[in-house]
C-alpha cells in the first residue's frame, strides 16, 4: 500500500482535496491528510500539525503558492517520490527546491490521474 499525504484537505466534500482523499482510498492507497480543520472524512482523520509519515510515495498539493510556504521544509523532510502540483498550487519555488533534493513532481489533477490509473 503506497502513502499519499493530501496537503490542503477540506472536510467540504464539494472541494478537489476532499475528493481526493475519497478516491484514493477506494483505490487502495493509505491516506494521509493535512488541512486547516480537524475532522474525518470517510474514516481518515485530518490533521492540522505536521506529523512524521514514513515511506511517503506522494504529496498531492492543494494549496496556493503562498500557502505553502510553511510546508517547504516538511515536504523536503517527508521525502516523497513525487509531489503533485494540483491546479491553483503550481509553484516554481518549490519546484526549484525538489529540483535540488532530488524529489520528482508533476503539474496534473490528482483525480484524473486516479481516473486514468497513472498516479
Amino acid at each position: 500500500m503506497k502513502n499519499v499525504l493530501v496537503l490542503g484537505a477540506s472536510l467540504y466534500a464539494d472541494r478537489y482535496s476532499n475528493m481526493a482523499m475519497r478516491k484514493l482510498k477506494s483505490k487502495g492507497y493509505a491516506v494521509f491528510s493535512l488541512g486547516k480543520r480537524s475532522g474525518t472524512v470517510a474514516d481518515m482523520e485530518i490533521f492540522t500539525a505536521q506529523f512524521a509519515i514514513k515511506n511517503v510515495y506522494a504529496i498531492s498539493l492543494y494549496l496556493n503558492a503562498l500557502n505553502q510556504k510553511d510546508y517547504y521544509d516538511y515536504i523536503i523532510e517527508l521525502n516523497p517520490e513525487k509531489v503533485i502540483f494540483n491546479p491553483g498550487a503550481e509553484n516554481k519555488a518549490l519546484e526549484f527546491l525538489l529540483d535540488e533534493h532530488g524529489i520528482a513532481y508533476e503539474r496534473a489533477c490528482t483525480l484524473v490521474l486516479l481516473n486514468l490509473d497513472q498516479l
